[in-house]
């Protein structure tokens, strides 16, 4: 399906593994099950959950590199700037450019194939000294890829591909994001722990996305691991999409599903602002049934909903300034001839007790450790 479906058919099979040496069987067709069919998963999931919860204080990135390469030039193409994750990236992005001194422009694909092709055309017309492509999957712009490539292009992906580092097809010096699988098994180990092992869930994605799908994949077999978690629908809503059909989608599920949607799990915290008027036109309570958690991205409305009880309960964020600045800094290794620095922004679980009322998962120290390498 795309560049490394090795390694995600892998990691799905290790969860699927996982799940049948956890419970001896596969998911109920209740929600009532006891959890203690399944104790192994449910302890495992309540021990992933307490470490995923603790914010951490200290940067374990990079602390050396090369200094800075003056004079360059960035391009970065949007999937869509409707994606919060995708926007957010691209604010960090400009910020570290500032930092380092190089020049930022975004283009916006919005969200079509046609036009994430026709804004990495421009791209590579422009010629900058690299490019960015932030948040779709790089086979819709083979042509454009190859183009970058032909002209010594480096390019380098925002979940681009579904694993982190570099890829030889697509060519990538490298790809930022957090490991697919563990943002799967962090946000369904959440329901598993939460719900003590008895839910019924359903899960939102966008399947045009390879990194979106795979993650939702991984998500559902995970929650397959407890007999007593049932997934009760699985909805492809297109991102672009989200704010028309979400509404609709959720008021269906809500009239068909009524008291047995205890738990949601979506690829993007965007679909939850888009639930909510259907929830609360139901009356359903702002701090749940159904209780919410996004698998990815985290993005400022999603902080606020979560501290303010609203719809949604907690959130897998990206670090996403953090991998603004790490791309900057994946580049200025590129133009250095150097390799990759191979970072992995460890897996978080932000919740309204434990975010202190921020509206982003901001590790600490990664500025100073970015700007002492770059400019000693």
């Amino acid at each position: 399906m795309y560049p490394n479906r090795k390694t995600a058919l892998a990691a799905a099979a290790l969860l699927a593994a996982a799940a049948v040496a956890g419970c001896g069987g596969g998911p109920s067709s209740a929600t009532g099950a006891s959890a203690a069919g399944c104790p192994d998963v449910l302890r495992e999931a309540k021990a992933t959950v307490r470490r995923a919860e603790n914010p951490g204080t200290s940067w374990n990135g990079p602390t050396t590199g090369p200094a800075a390469v003056p004079g360059k030039s960035l391009v970065y193409v949007a999937q869509t700037m409707t994606n919060p994750g995708v926007a957010g990236v691209a604010k960090g992005l400009r910020e570290a450019a500032r930092a380092i001194g190089w020049n930022v422009r975004v283009i916006d694909g919005d969200g079509t194939p046609a036009g994430i092709q026709a804004a990495l055309g421009q791209a590579v017309t422009l010629k900058p000294s690299g490019i960015v492509i932030g948040g779709f999957d790089p086979r819709l712009t083979s042509q454009q890829v190859a183009r970058a490539e032909a002209a010594g292009i480096p390019v380098i992906g925002w979940h681009a591909v579904s694993s982190p580092g570099p890829s030889t097809d697509p060519k990538l010096f490298t790809n930022v994001t957090t490991k697919v699988e563990e943002v799967a098994k962090a946000s369904a180990d959440w329901v598993i722990a939460r719900s003590d092992g008895s839910a019924g869930v359903v899960v939102f994605t966008d399947d045009s996305i390879p990194f979106a799908g795979t993650k939702s994949r991984l998500i559902e077999q995970r929650l397959a691991a407890c007999p007593g978690v049932q997934l009760l629908a699985h909805k492809n809503i297109p991102i672009p999409d989200a704010s028309r059909r979400t509404p609709q989608e959720v008021s269906s599920l809500l009239s068909r599903l009524q008291k047995r949607w205890t738990y949601s799990v979506a690829i993007n915290d965007l679909y939850f602002d888009d639930a909510a008027p259907a929830l609360r036109a139901v009356g359903r309570p702002g701090d749940g049934p159904p209780y919410n958690i996004g698998a990815g991205d985290g993005d400022p409305s999603a902080f606020r909903r979560i501290n303010s009880g609203q719809y949604q309960a907690a959130t897998v964020p990206e670090p996403l300034a953090q991998q603004g600045w790490q791309i900057v800094d994946e580049f200025n290794r590129a133009f250095a001839g150097q390799p990759a620095s191979g970072y992995v922004a460890p897996v978080h679980i932000a919740t309204a007790g434990n975010s202190s009322g921020a509206t982003s998962w901001d590790p600490h120290g990664y500025r100073q450790a970015y700007e002492k390498i770059w400019h000693g």
